[in-house]
């Protein structure tokens, strides 16, 4: 996940503020999520702290928020007012963006104020894994947004 973000980054990095805005969140979020799935640091196949759990949980929250209620309302906002409109390909994707927030939001209530040990940790561990498996989907969904957004303003309307 982290070498696809370099590469949007890479691809879309001072584009536009709200762009780079949201590429950050999201890099906040991967090094988050590295820390508690046991990816990074010294807690590498460790259960996270609950102080690293919370952390993730917020940075999560913090993500899912400003893409439903800045960023996308941004993006879509400055793309509409030079003229376009949505059509059923960018419909679809925000709606594929939407689908994968219930199931992070359902992490965050899970564990946000959870202690967890070794009684709980299989749960833990098959959870944050399928956390990883969605926010990566999420992450490409949104990619694909930003590609269709960034295409379209590259063509004058009615050109």
């Amino acid at each position: 996940m982290l070498n696809k973000l370099e590469k949007a980054q890479q691809q879309w990095g001072g584009y536009s503020d709200v762009i780079d805005y949201w590429l950050t969140l999201r890099q906040e979020l991967l090094v988050e999520y590295s820390k508690v799935a046991g990816l990074s640091g010294s807690n590498k196949n460790c259960l996270p702290t609950e102080e690293a759990l919370n952390r993730f949980c917020e940075a999560l929250v913090d993500y899912i928020s400003a893409g439903h209620f800045k960023i996308y309302d941004m993006v879509m906002s400055r793309w509409q007012s030079t003229g376009f409109s949505s059509n059923s390909e960018i419909d679809t994707l925000y709606s594929r963006i939407v689908e994968t927030t219930e199931p992070l939001l359902t992490f965050n209530d899970k564990y946000s104020a959870f202690v967890l040990d070794e009684d709980n940790f299989a749960r833990f561990d098959n959870d944050i894994s399928r956390v990883g498996e969605i926010m990566e989907l999420r992450f490409e969904q949104e990619d694909m947004l930003i590609q269709l957004i960034a295409d379209s303003l590259s063509i004058p309307p009615g050109a």
